[in-house]
């Protein structure tokens, strides 16, 4: 196991406490989010507007941000396409 100044590093955690399985499922959902969080900022669009836009409430919007949640895919296309974006199928990197 890997040690970094603090001890060990997340990498080598991640790997001991979680499948392959697991880990990809997170990276993906991370992504997704990321993707979503860039394209609300990139647009100048608040939590509270999305919600308008969207029906979707600022409370889980909050939450689907935060990691905290792990919306239904319904949810997450509501979001996506308030803000002129969607889930696209693709091969994974790496595969």
């Amino acid at each position: 196991m890997e040690n970094s100044a603090i001890g060990t590093n997340w990498q080598s955690v991640r790997s001991e406490l979680f499948s392959a399985e697991e880990i990809l499922e997170s990276d993906l959902r991370v992504a997704i989010m990321s993707a979503l969080i860039k394209a609300r900022h990139e647009q100048g669009v608040s939590q509270k507007r999305l919600e308008e836009l969207s029906g979707v409430s600022q409370p889980v919007i909050a939450r689907m941000e935060t990691g905290k949640t792990n919306p239904q895919l319904d949810t997450v296309l509501k979001v996506l396409a308030s803000l002129g974006k969607t889930l696209a199928v693709v091969p994974l990197e790496n595969r």
